[in-house]
């Protein structure tokens, strides 16, 4: 122990002074990380391991199996996420296909359209599609006999949800291309779609492995679609809910959160080694591939395009059209009795405030905390051994977890009469925190790859001249970066103000989030209210991404005009 202590006390001392405050606020962020991560999942996994008395026991796992309905709820969670991908991804591809491998119009406003599901929690597929194929839907004769409470409305909704997760990781996938290889295959006379099959997919497999274990992930973890639209159908997120909510059984609770856990974790490592394997699909002498109008293949894209496109906003149309209808279906005239009434007997107009506070809490503190800490392992040195490893795996850790396991780890931690971290369970803070956590990864991998981007040399120049690091950061660093800075303040406000699963077992009554008081409306029978509720949770995301744009473009023509030289 003492020549551990020595050889770390020669590296502190023998390094600049400039390493050494990088080092102490890289072990800060890695403490933080570790209390609100680790030390969560670790308790979670006590609880899971200890009998009523807390010794250790696995008698809530044989519990658990002999529980009638478990097995079924199991199968159900992995079918309706195998289902999912299997119709999800390649929906996803062929739209991300047409918007960056043909020659159609408009690709960025149909880009737009088909990731228009992120402005608003998953729950707007489920209110809308009950109101197009429910008992009084307005198409529910296109179901025939079949109901759209249980499997087929979740597979519906949860499509709608995830598409736009798979869209974004396809259209990057296929937004590079070598011409060469295009050309070689025309030269040896191969037809259309055996250049599809023997140049485009092989080129975009990396990319649909992701988008399907993502999607995979995404409809495992998924709680608000099965608890609005899934009737009696069972499902482990929903059985978690119960256990926790409604038996109080945390004990459970944990088991089956850690069910939840392994596939999402599977499905995560399944990605990275994955990502792993990828090459780079451009090289240095690769010619970036340019599509030919082909009205042969871009009309029916165009149509493909169109019809999703109309469908996704079907969806949300259908959310607003609720929201203003005075009495479904028995007195369809069009008010706002949803909105100025409706929310304010429902007393929930308090939680749509709390959601922009926590929105707007978790941008301002979770941008500058997830930047600099990427900042810190990227451009930095100092700190003790195997620091930067450690913090790079705890920043990957939360893409695996889903937010209703993180959740319950929180309440088993903060909850804790022992813990003097207690007074932060059902405040904001907690739940500002929780969301932070949750969509850290993403945030994280965002910012490296923008640092990334930066010669090393400008640190080393400026070390040159004697400036000072912090006077780079400022000057040079944050400038370069101010694109990236401001998506992750962006993806931070919106998914604070949508997500369900990352809050619905933190929050007090006077902490009351938008999101989950939709879930409480919708138990109620309150389907207008939660309808507008909806709308407003989309209206206000729409709005932030407008401001983020314009924000986007007057920042960067003051701060990088660079970027753009006059010609």
């Amino acid at each position: 122990m003492s020549a551990t202590a020595g050889m770390f006390a020669a590296r502190w001392t023998g390094a600049t002074a400039g390493e050494r405050v990088s080092g102490a606020l890289l072990v800060l962020g890695a403490l933080a990380l570790c209390v609100f991560l680790l030390l969560p999942l670790g308790t979670l996994l006590a609880n899971s391991v200890r009998d009523d008395e807390g010794a250790l026991s696995l008698t809530r796992f044989i519990e658990f199996a002999a529980t009638p309905g478990m097995g079924t709820a199991i199968w159900n969670t992995v079918w309706i996420a195998a289902v999912v991908t299997a119709i999800t991804v390649p929906l996803a591809f062929l739209y991300a296909y047409a918007i960056q491998r043909a020659c159609i119009p408009l690709r960025g406003v149909w880009r737009v359209l088909g990731l228009s599901a992120l402005l608003g929690p998953s729950l707007v597929g489920a209110i809308s599609f009950i109101q197009w194929f429910g008992t009084q839907g307005v198409l529910k004769s296109w179901l025939g006999d079949t109901s759209v409470y249980g499997p087929v409305g979740i597979v519906m909704a949860s499509v709608y949800a995830s598409f736009p997760h798979a869209l974004m990781i396809l259209v990057v996938a296929l937004a590079t291309a070598d011409a060469r290889l295009f050309e070689a295959a025309d030269a040896l006379s191969a037809s259309r779609w055996r250049k599809f099959l023997t140049v485009t997919l092989p080129g975009a497999k990396y990319g649909l492995i992701s988008a399907a274990m993502v999607v995979f992930a995404y409809s495992v973890s998924e709680f608000g679609i099965p608890k609005v639209i899934g009737g009696n159908y069972p499902v482990l997120a929903v059985e978690v809910y119960v256990q926790v909510v409604g038996m109080h059984n945390f004990g459970r609770g944990a088991v089956v959160a850690l069910l939840l856990l392994a596939p999402a974790l599977v499905a995560f490592f399944v990605d990275w080694h994955v990502q792993r394997r990828q090459q780079a699909s451009l090289t240095a002498r690769a010619v970036p591939y340019v599509p030919r109008p082909d009205w042969r293949r871009d009309l029916p894209l165009l149509i493909y395009v169109a019809l999703i496109a109309l469908a996704m906003l079907g969806v949300l149309g259908m959310a607003v059209y609720t929201s203003l209808v005075k009495f479904w279906p028995y007195n369809l005239e069009l008010g706002f009795g949803h909105y100025t009434y409706g929310l304010a007997e429902a007393g929930v107009l308090d939680a749509y405030l709390n959601s922009l506070r926590i929105s707007v809490l978790t941008a301002l503190f979770g941008t500058p905390f997830i930047f600099i800490t990427a900042y810190l392992l990227e451009k930095t040195q100092g700190g003790p051994a195997g620091l930067r490893p450690a913090v790079q795996a705890l920043a990957a850790l939360p893409m695996g977890v889903p937010g209703l396991v993180l959740g319950i780890g929180y309440i088993l931690f903060f909850n804790h009469p022992d813990n003097p971290l207690g007074g932060l369970y059902h405040t904001l803070a907690i739940m500002v925190i929780a969301n932070v956590v949750h969509y850290y990864t993403a945030c994280h991998l965002t910012a490296l790859t923008a640092l990334k981007s930066i010669d090393r040399e400008f640190e080393a120049v400026s070390a040159s001249l004697k400036v000072s690091q912090f006077v780079t950061f400022w000057r040079v660093t944050l400038p370069v970066c101010l694109p990236a800075v401001l998506e992750i303040a962006r993806y931070l406000f919106v998914n604070a103000m949508t997500t369900v699963s990352a809050l619905v077992f933190l929050y007090a009554p006077h902490t009351l989030p938008a999101s989950v008081s939709i879930l409480n409306l919708d138990e109620a029978g309150e389907i207008g209210p939660a309808a507008a509720m909806a709308t407003l949770i989309v209206l206000t995301t729409a709005l932030a991404s407008l401001l983020h744009s314009l924000a986007t473009h007057f920042l960067l023509r003051r701060h990088q005009a660079w970027r753009n030289p006059k010609r």
